[in-house]
C-alpha cells in the first residue's frame, strides 16, 4: 500500500474562518491546557460566543475554583438514601431526587468547578475613540494550520490590516502571540490581560466578569517588558507571567483585574505563562514557542496512524476524512492530558468542568487504536492515584474492590445526584483500557503496571453481582442505572450492555492473573459461569430484563440504544449475531433520533461492522441527524446548551479505526468494516486492531 502523504492529508482539512461565527471558534493547546479564540485570534468579543456558541474558554487540568463553604458541606457527610438489593441488603447512596435542590446539594454539585484562567484580547477603537464593534471589522481571514498547531488571523479596521499569530507551547502552559498592524502606532489597537472570578454555571467559558471584589490580582514583580501576577480566588491561587517586546502595561481603569498593553511600534510579541505553582523561571521567546509547536505537531502527524479516502466515489468520503483529521487534533489538544477529560474538554465548561468517568471510553480508546497508546496512558495515571479512594467507596457500601465514581473533579469526590451514583458501566473501563494496551505491547511491564486497577475493578464487579437463589444465577441490580439513563434505578435489574461488560471484564481479569503466573479467582469464574443471560424479548435484545417492552411499548426508544453495544463496543462474548442483527434493524426503524447523543452513531456503526454490514456502518456513522453534526472547527454539535461534545469525536475515531484496521477475529480483508463494493478506497497505516 502506497504511503500516505500525511502533510497533504492534514492540511487539506485546515479550518478556514471568514467571519464571527459563534460555532467556529478555534483552539490551541497541549492536552492539559487550552486557549480558545474568536476570529481576531484572541478573545476579543467573547459575548458573541456565549449562549449557544462555542465559548472562548481558557482552561487547564490544574485550574479549579471552589466557592466559600462556611457551613462545611462535605460529600462524606451528605445524608445517604438506602436501597435494598435483591436479597434485602441495604446500600447507601448520595441520592438527590430529580429537580430537587438544596444549598448543600448545589454547593457539592458545582464545586470544584474548572476555572477560566484569564482573557487575552484586543482593545480596538475607531478613529473617533469609540470602541470598535464586531461589524466594524472587515476582510476577516483566519486559518488553523493543523500541521503546525498555529492560528493565523487577519482582519481590517478603518482600512488598516492586522495580522495575528497565536500558538501554544506543547509542554508548558504558555501562549505566544505576534501582532503586526499599523493600528498599534495609531493607538487604535491595544492588548488586554483581564482576569475573572470562577463560574458555577453549566456551559460558557468558566468566567464571571462582574465580581471584581471577590478575587485578587496582585503584581509580584514587574519591569518595563514583563510582569508576574499572583491570582487569588477564595482559597485557590495560581500565577501568571507575561513578557512583551515593546510598549507599556498599565492598570488604568477601576477594574483591578484589567491590564492594558499599549504597543509603541507596529509589531508586538507577547508570551504569557499560567501555572498552579509559583515560578520565576524565564519565559520563552515567541520564536521558541512557535518552533516547539511546529515540531510537536509535525511529530504528532508523522507518528501514530493515518487514514485517507482519496479516490473513493462515495460523496461522503471527503467529509468523513475531514471529521477524522479534525477529531485527531481536537482530542490531542483537549483530551490527552493527566485527567480523564470533561465532555467539552478544555474549550468550555459543561457539568462545572467535571469529567464523566463513564465517558472516558469514548474520549480515549481511540488513542491506542491510532497507535498513540501513551496518550491513553496519560489519562490512566489518574486511576492509579484514585484507587485508594475508589476502594474506600466500595468498602463503605459493603463491597470489595474498587468502585469508580461518575461525575467528578480531579480529587475524585462524587457529588449527590438522582442517577449518577447508580451508574456502573464505568466499572470495567480500566480493565478494557489495560487489555487494549496489553494487546499492543504484549509485555510484562504493562501487566504489572495495571494489575492493581484490573484486579480491584474485577473484585468490585464480582461482589456487586448478587446471587438469585430462586433462579440460581447472578444478577446486576437493583439498584442500578444503566447507560441508557431512562429507568427507575431502584427496580432496574440486568441491563443488557452491563451484563455483557461484566462478562468481558471478569474474563479479562482472570486472564491477567494467568499471564502473571497467578491462580484464577474462583468467585470471578463463578460469577462468569452463572451470570444472567442477555435479556431477549420477541427475538430482540431489550434494554434490561426489567424493561421487556423496550420496543413493543416504545418505553425505551430514547437516549442511547446501548442494547447494541455488547457486539460493537465489546467483542460479543455472550451475544448472538442473528439476534443482534434483528435488534440493530429494529433500532434503525423505530428509534427517536432527537434524543440520542453523539457517540451513539459510532456505537451503532461498530455493531454494523462486526455484523459484516459495511455499507450500513458508514450510513450510521454519517447519519444526517442533529446530534451527528460536525462544525467547521471539527467539534461534534449536540444542542445550544451543549454545542460541542468530545465523546462524539473520540467515538468517531474509534469506529473508523475499527472499520479500517479491523478487530480481533475480523475478516481477512482490507478495511473489513467498510463497504467492499469499490465505492470506498480506504488507505491506512499504523492502526492497531480493536479488541
Amino acid at each position: 500500500m502506497k504511503a500516505i502523504n500525511r502533510k497533504s492529508l492534514v492540511r487539506r482539512h485546515n479550518p478556514m474562518i471568514k467571519g464571527f461565527d459563534p460555532l467556529s471558534s478555534l483552539t490551541v493547546g497541549n492536552g492539559n491546557y487550552a486557549f480558545t479564540v474568536d476570529a481576531t485570534g484572541l478573545q476579543t468579543f467573547p459575548e458573541l460566543y456565549e449562549n449557544g456558541g462555542v465559548a472562548l474558554g481558557h482552561l487547564s487540568n490544574w485550574g479549579w475554583h471552589t466557592t466559600p463553604n462556611p457551613i462545611g458541606y462535605d460529600t462524606e457527610k451528605f445524608p445517604k438514601t438506602f436501597y435494598k438489593t435483591l436479597n434485602g441488603r441495604t446500600v447507601g447512596y448520595p441520592y438527590m431526587p430529580h429537580n430537587h435542590t438544596s444549598e448543600e446539594y448545589k454547593w457539592l454539585r458545582f464545586n470544584h468547578h474548572r476555572l477560566h484562567l484569564g482573557a487575552v484580547k484586543f482593545l480596538l477603537t475607531l478613529p473617533s475613540g469609540e470602541p470598535a464593534l464586531p461589524e466594524n471589522l472587515q476582510d476577516i481571514d483566519q486559518l488553523l494550520d493543523l500541521w503546525t498547531g498555529v492560528i493565523s488571523s487577519k482582519f481590517s479596521l478603518t482600512g488598516e490590516t492586522a495580522a495575528v499569530i497565536t500558538c501554544c507551547h506543547p509542554e508548558e502552559d504558555v501562549i505566544a502571540i505576534r501582532v503586526k498592524s499599523g493600528l498599534m502606532s495609531k493607538g487604535n489597537l491595544k492588548l488586554v490581560l483581564r482576569f475573572p472570578y470562577g463560574s458555577e454555571a453549566f456551559g460558557g467559558s468558566g468566567a464571571v466578569w462582574d465580581r471584581p471584589n471577590a478575587h485578587r490580582t496582585e503584581i509580584q514583580a514587574s519591569t518595563d517588558r514583563s510582569i508576574r501576577f499572583r491570582r487569588t480566588l477564595d482559597q485557590n491561587e495560581y500565577f501568571v507571567s507575561a513578557q512583551w517586546s515593546n510598549g507599556r502595561l498599565e492598570n488604568d481603569t477601576d477594574d483591578p483585574h484589567f491590564f492594558v498593553l499599549t504597543p509603541t511600534t507596529d509589531e508586538l510579541e507577547l508570551v504569557v505563562r499560567y501555572s498552579r505553582d509559583e515560578t520565576t523561571s524565564p519565559l520563552p521567546l515567541f520564536e521558541h514557542v512557535i518552533s516547539c509547536s511546529r515540531e510537536f505537531w509535525h511529530n504528532f502527524w508523522n507518528s501514530g496512524a493515518a487514514i485517507e479516502f482519496d479516490g473513493s466515489t462515495d460523496h461522503r468520503a471527503h467529509e468523513l476524512e475531514r471529521r477524522i483529521v479534525l477529531s485527531q487534533y481536537l482530542t490531542a489538544v483537549q483530551s490527552s492530558g493527566s485527567l480523564p477529560p470533561q465532555e467539552t474538554g478544555l474549550t468550555m465548561n459543561s457539568w462545572a468542568g467535571k469529567f464523566h468517568l463513564e465517558m472516558h471510553w469514548w474520549h480515549s480508546v481511540h488513542f491506542a487504536l491510532w497507535n498513540r497508546p501513551e496518550l491513553l496512558e496519560n489519562n490512566m495515571s489518574w486511576y492509579q492515584e484514585m484507587l485508594p479512594r475508589a476502594m474506600d467507596t466500595a468498602q463503605s457500601q459493603g463491597y470489595t474492590g474498587a468502585r469508580w465514581p461518575k461525575c467528578i473533579a480531579a480529587e475524585g469526590n462524587q457529588s449527590p445526584c438522582y442517577i449518577e451514583p447508580f451508574l456502573i458501566w464505568q466499572q470495567p473501563h480500566p480493565i478494557y483500557f489495560a487489555e487494549l494496551l496489553y494487546s499492543i505491547r504484549n509485555d510484562q511491564e504493562t501487566l504489572k503496571r495495571y494489575a492493581d486497577i484490573v484486579f480491584q475493578s474485577a473484585d468490585f464487579m464480582a461482589s456487586f453481582a448478587e446471587w438469585d437463589d430462586v433462579n440460581m444465577r447472578y444478577v446486576l441490580g437493583p439498584p442500578v442505572a444503566p447507560a441508557q439513563e431512562l429507568y427507575d434505578h431502584s427496580v432496574t435489574m440486568n441491563p443488557t450492555f452491563e451484563l455483557a461488560y461484566w462478562t468481558f471484564g471478569l474474563s479479562v481479569a482472570n486472564c491477567w492473573r494467568e499471564r502473571l503466573g497467578l491462580t484464577r479467582v474462583d468467585i470471578w469464574d463463578h460469577v462468569l459461569k452463572n451470570l444472567s443471560p442477555l435479556p431477549i424479548v420477541d427475538g430482540l435484545y431489550v434494554a434490561a430484563e426489567t424493561v421487556p417492552d423496550t420496543f413493543s411499548g416504545l418505553v425505551g426508544v430514547n437516549d442511547h440504544p446501548t442494547m447494541l453495544a455488547s457486539l460493537g463496543i465489546l467483542p460479543g462474548m455472550t451475544t448472538d449475531p442473528v439476534t443482534m442483527r434483528r435488534t440493530l434493524y429494529e433500532v434503525i426503524r423505530i428509534w427517536n433520533w432527537e434524543t440520542t447523543w453523539g457517540w451513539d452513531y459510532p456505537m451503532m456503526a461498530m455493531t454494523a461492522a462486526r455484523l459484516g454490514e459495511g455499507g450500513l456502518a458508514v450510513d450510521l456513522l454519517m447519519m444526517d441527524a442533529v446530534k451527528n453534526i460536525y462544525l467547521p472547527n471539527g467539534h461534534n454539535y449536540q444542542t445550544n446548551r451543549l454545542p460541542i461534545y468530545l465523546p462524539g469525536n473520540g467515538g468517531l475515531l474509534t469506529a473508523v479505526a475499527m472499520m479500517a484496521g479491523g478487530w480481533m477475529g475480523s475478516p481477512d480483508a482490507v478495511a473489513p468494516g467498510f463497504p467492499q463494493d469499490g465505492t470506498w478506497i480506504v488507505r491506512y497505516e499504523g492502526l492497531n486492531k480493536m479488541l
